[in-house]
């Protein structure tokens, strides 16, 4: 089944222990609709400027991703320029410029409002819910959000939260917005308002799913080399939408493998810069570590 990303197309200048990058291809909808696009259609809706290189709009046209609801404005396109200490876990930004995105109001054009599956990427929650506002019926809609919006759109974001079934957020999010240091209390915080599954990023250590009912760990891949983390957390969250979308139906068993198809997908993206390992990503390869981490969880009595 088709599935719908609204969220950043950007150039990302980066700088890790290991390497350096510059105006680079990234945003949350491109690490996430090319993860996604491994198991399904996707139609993607972003803004960028006419400065954007052409043959970026070929790779994800390669992808069979939808460009229909790329908006091409006038201006430079959205760049993120940050760096990576040994704690690959934390990104330091150096500079951010906005650009066209800044006056980005999402449009769907009629062929994506039927989506069956929908993915807010991390923007501004008032652009999330006039997504909200364009959709028809989807059977499943998911968010993502981050630090900036928890601490200066609140109001906000717990309006588009209480919209959606699934909310996607990292440890540290969910000990925000949910005001405790327990995850669990934090979490069951989050499904009061109204989603039905919460999948927590934990980074290294993979991610965790709550729900009201029941409570599920997949574990991460483990690497020995990790050259650059970014879009780690949009590439799982492509993972986990995509094979959702593939499966038709969001059971909490589909949910469990799409965590660990996503954790599998994340695994890959951060073994080099941007989106180089993605580019010569095979499924064969994807199905391989898919194994191996199921393997991980089997548990035999002797």
């Amino acid at each position: 089944m088709s599935l719908l990303v609204v969220g950043s197309v950007a150039l990302d200048t980066v700088e890790t222990p290991f390497g350096k990058v510059e105006d680079c291809l990234g945003g949350s909808a491109t690490y996430f609709s090319t993860a996604a696009s491994f198991y399904t259609p996707v139609k993607l809706v972003a803004v960028v400027g006419q400065d954007f290189p052409t043959h970026h709009l070929e790779f994800l046209k390669e992808r069979q991703v939808d460009l229909a609801g790329l908006q091409v404005a006038d201006g430079r396109t959205f760049r993120w320029s940050g760096y990576y200490e040994y704690d690959l876990n934390t990104a330091h930004t150096r500079d951010t410029q906005l650009n066209v995105f800044a006056s980005f109001h999402p449009a769907l054009p009629e062929g994506y409002r039927d989506c069956p599956f929908v993915f807010l990427a991390n923007i501004d929650p008032d652009l999330q819910m006039e997504v909200l506002k364009q959709v028809r019926r989807p059977r499943l809609v998911a968010l993502d959000t981050m630090n900036y919006w928890i601490e200066n759109k609140r109001e906000s974001l717990t309006g588009a939260i209480s919209m959606v079934d699934l909310v996607v957020m990292n440890e540290a999010e969910v000990r925000e917005f949910g005001g405790s240091p327990s995850l669990i209390k934090a979490a069951r915080r989050i499904l009061g308002l109204g989603p039905q599954f919460l999948v927590i990023k934990k980074g290294e250590d993979g991610a965790v799913m709550v729900t009201p009912s029941a409570y599920s760990v997949a574990p991460a891949y483990p690497l020995e080399e990790v050259r650059d983390p970014t879009g780690a957390g949009d590439t799982f969250a492509g993972g986990l939408m995509g094979y959702l979308a593939r499966c038709g139906e969001p059971t909490l068993a589909a949910l469990r493998m799409g965590m660990v198809h996503g954790s599998v997908l994340a695994s890959f993206t951060v073994e080099d810069f941007s989106l180089e390992r993605l580019k010569t990503l095979t499924r064969s390869q994807i199905g391989e570590r898919v194994e191996e981490v199921k393997s991980f969880n089997c548990f035999e009595e002797e």
